[in-house]
């Protein structure tokens, strides 16, 4: 079989976004984001998001076959985010795709977006060695995975606890006084400031706790003890030394990430570390992790920024990946999972 043509859409949170991939080659790549129409609610408001996704479905659809010279009828199967995400984006985006999928009689597999965030570092490095580690890390997820067959199965290490590093970042950020979304202002001020200036905890590497979780994350301690610090020094009428809380606050996140990464490939035997989601952006997690990676010997395949954050690449990646394993496409009334387990590639 010659390489197939999946056309990728994702619509899971506030980017609408659609991709056609054949074979390793991104032949488009189209993004439309409402982050701006939800900066002055200081979060997403899934209302605004979903509204969104419906009236730029069909414009980013369209551009993303024109810009890979295609019509509909050239593409052999599309695959949707089915999840997790927001139910009402998810909704828009799954009813566009089966609506065009039946109209134009194609096959289409329902993905988990967070499995095509790993997929889609094939367009850059290539084919997954065997015995993979993923880390994913993103405003919702922080997960570290077990990639034995990216179509077929993948199993979960270590899960968030409570708060997502892209989480305790945010609400750090708010705390600031930063503009939503907070990650890239916490990642510009870190890099002028002192990541020792103040002692953050480690989530989850101490005592009995770090023992029982050697592979779960948890960031909910690191906000709190930032949040604790930031308010007596505002108590005592001194002025917050923001790089410096942001330094530390990188710092401390991109220390556990690492670790708990590092010692997942120890395990495995893994020389291979994929890193995936909007958060793996942050400058100060890229350095560590490569860091690490040389330190221990594993290779850390981090994507171009614009392959990180949420995009039809990654979805259209995972769906060559299942048509080339043979999966079946999804059920035609396959539903959304808000909450997709990570261990579940497709509907």
């Amino acid at each position: 079989m010659s390489e197939p043509i999946v056309l990728g859409i994702e619509s899971t949170c506030d980017e609408t976004a659609a991709a056609v991939v054949q074979g390793r080659t991104l032949r488009s790549n189209v993004v439309a984001s409402s982050m701006n129409e939800h900066a002055r609610y200081g979060g997403v408001i899934p209302e605004i998001a979903s509204r969104a996704h419906a009236q730029a479905f069909v414009p980013v659809v369209s551009q993303a076959l024109a810009d890979a010279g295609l019509t509909i009828d050239d593409v052999d199967a599309i695959a949707v985010s089915a999840g997790p995400g927001l139910a009402g984006c998810l909704a828009v985006g799954v009813s566009g795709a089966k609506a065009l999928a039946w109209s134009a009689n194609k096959p289409l597999y329902g993905i988990n977006h967070v499995i095509g965030h790993i997929a889609v570092t094939q367009l850059q490095f290539g084919p997954f060695p065997k015995d993979t580690l993923a880390l994913i890390v993103s405003g919702g997820h922080t997960s570290l995975l077990h990639v034995e067959d990216v179509a077929r199965k993948v199993d979960v290490v270590g899960t968030t606890l409570d708060d997502a590093a892209g989480e305790c970042f945010d609400k750090v950020a708010r705390l600031l006084g930063f503009p939503y979304p907070g990650g890239p202002h916490i990642d510009r001020h870190a890099q002028h400031g002192d990541p020792h200036a103040i002692k953050v905890p480690m989530g989850l590497t101490q005592g009995k706790a770090g023992k029982q979780h050697p592979y779960d994350f948890s960031f909910s301690g690191v906000k709190t003890a930032v949040a604790r610090w930031v308010e007596q020094q505002q108590a005592a009428g001194r002025p917050v030394p923001v790089d410096d809380v942001c330094a530390s606050l990188a710092d401390s996140v991109a220390t556990v990430l690492a670790k708990k990464a590092m010692t997942g490939c120890e395990q495995y035997g893994s020389k291979t570390l994929i890193v995936g989601g909007g958060f793996s952006a942050n400058s100060q997690l890229r350095a560590k992790l490569l860091e690490e990676g040389a330190k221990h010997g594993v290779e850390v395949r981090i994507p171009q920024i614009k392959l990180c954050t949420d995009n039809g690449a990654m979805v259209a990646m995972l769906g060559v990946n299942l048509v080339e394993a043979g999966v079946a496409p999804s059920d035609p009334d396959f539903p959304i999972d808000s909450a997709m387990p990570m261990d579940r590639i497709v509907m």
